[in-house]
């Protein structure tokens, strides 16, 4: 071989080991980030020339493909579709949109994901068609029904999880819609559809467990500021705070009053704890300007305020804004002015309680498996952070349960078992409905879930509703179907 040749043919072997290497590169791992590109439109024609995968939950298909007889081989199906609509979301090739579960795990679901490589290889050498891979969720399908069914027609949201795992059982919004209409391969009917769902003054396409506009959280927000003083390792669930009918918000002429009018209990000063019991608003804005908004705000943090969380649709973070000033930290002692939740925030604030003080990050996948049932990813529960110690959450976790024994929560009392929970009956200014909330977990000794309820418009009775007449019974019948009664 003369010396040209054999430069010309090292030549090509390095180009030919450069186009290996970026081709692998970009097939392995930078597969992931390419699929997930909205401008990467190959990614998604591939995703529709497939068939793709099943959305599962408790072994039941709750999204599944069958074959179409246009251009896009494939036609998306969600039976039940109103149940699980803000879970499940939809995909449209004609649209080319997807929202919800499709959107966020499509690169399983279509078959794309750098973890299917070796998956895909094997289908082209035996010649077997492309298919993407199942994605099971943590829901239960009979806690997610109790919880659709007890919300029924009221605006709000239900959120449902395991405190010592951060597994999802149950995720409903209301109002909601059927995903069907917005998968349909008809582009006119498909985005009359779309349009008439953005143009609803409900917004039925908010998902209110994890996002939409959000709400003040009311008195359960008490939870995260009692917990702040016991943290604080200033207080203890008898530590006594001025007794007060009206309490003047500092450097300001406005009051705050109970929302019963008068004292909260009889005697001069009340504790912590009867104060969290009878969800009395005064002791808690007077405690919240004893703490300090850094203080409040650092152990809201620790709960999951101020963050995103992947589950693995990103929620909207819940909010406690730096810099406030006493007035203002005053009002958030009661879960008002400028603090705000979704539901998935405050079922995180009673499982971090329930779960002795450590916070877990909530997920509402368990595993991705192929059309040959092998398990190709499985989710790990992971902790977020620690928001007491066990000994202080022990301390809450009694305060919560006597607040449904012989409190303000009593409607979530649930027979021959001990419940935790506290409700909140949020303002949203003069004459407009209140917001209603319960949050809390069951049963107190080994809590098997964590669960939060939004309703909003007043339940339809402006300000005549209450968490714990319209809130509470709905987390309760959401508790009664995890704990099988």
């Amino acid at each position: 071989m003369t010396k040209e040749l054999r430069r010309l043919s090292i030549l090509m072997l390095i180009m030919f080991l450069a186009l290996f290497a970026s081709t692998s590169w970009i097939q392995v791992v930078e597969a992931d980030a390419l699929s997930a590109n909205p401008a990467n439109r190959r990614a998604l024609y591939d995703s529709y020339e497939v068939q793709r995968g099943s959305i599962i939950a408790s072994g039941i298909p709750i999204a599944s493909s069958v074959p179409s007889d246009d251009v896009y081989s494939w036609q998306r199906q969600y039976p039940d579709a109103p149940m699980w609509a803000h879970v499940t979301g939809w995909i449209n090739p004609v649209l080319g949109s997807s929202t919800g579960i499709e959107q966020a795990m499509n690169q399983a679901l279509s078959g794309t994901s750098g973890s299917q490589f070796l998956s895909r290889i094997e289908r082209i050498i035996t010649g077997q068609p492309p298919r993407g891979s199942n994605v099971v969720l943590s829901l239960d399908a009979d806690v997610q029904r109790a919880a659709y069914e007890a919300l029924g027609s009221l605006q709000g949201a239900v959120i449902a999880i395991e405190p010592a795992t951060g597994r999802v059982l149950a995720m409903v919004s209301s109002p909601s819609f059927d995903t069907n209409l917005l998968a349909q391969h008809d582009s006119d009917a498909a985005l009359g559809a779309y349009e008439a769902l953005e143009a609803d003054p409900a917004h039925p396409l908010f998902d209110r467990s994890i996002g939409g506009d959000l709400n003040p959280p009311g008195s359960t927000f008490k939870l995260v500021v009692a917990s702040a003083a016991l943290a604080s390792g200033d207080y203890t669930p008898e530590s006594q705070i001025p007794n007060l009918a009206v309490y003047q918000l500092p450097q300001s002429t406005a009051v705050v009053h109970n929302a019963g009018g008068g004292t909260c209990g009889g005697g001069a000063t009340v504790s912590i704890a009867d104060a969290l019991r009878l969800s009395c608003n005064i002791p808690f804005a007077q405690l919240a300007v004893e703490l300090g908004d850094n203080a409040i705000r650092e152990e809201a943090e620790k709960y999951g305020f101020n963050a995103s969380f992947d589950v693995p649709m990103a929620s909207t973070p819940s909010s406690y804004p730096r810099a406030l000033d006493d007035p203002q930290t005053a009002l958030t002692g009661f879960g008002q002015g400028q603090v705000t939740a979704t539901p998935l925030q405050m079922a995180m604030v009673s499982a971090g309680i329930a779960n002795r003080g450590i916070v877990m990050s909530p997920r509402l996948v368990d595993r991705v498996i192929g059309s040959d049932l092998s398990v190709q990813e499985t989710f790990d529960d992971v902790e977020f952070e620690r928001a007491l110690e066990d000994d202080l959450a022990a301390e809450m976790i009694a305060m919560m349960v006597a607040n449904v024994n012989e409190g303000a929560a009593s409607g979530a009392r649930i027979d021959g078992v001990d419940v935790g929970g506290k409700t909140g009956t949020a303002e949203n200014g003069p004459g407009r409905p209140y917001t209603l909330w319960f949050t809390g977990f069951a049963p107190a000794d080994n809590p098997r879930v964590a669960v939060a309820v939004v309703v909003e418009d007043g339940g339809g009775q402006g300000q005549s509703g209450s968490g714990n007449t319209i809130a509470a019974p709905i987390a309760k019948r959401v508790m009664e179907a995890v704990l099988g009664r």
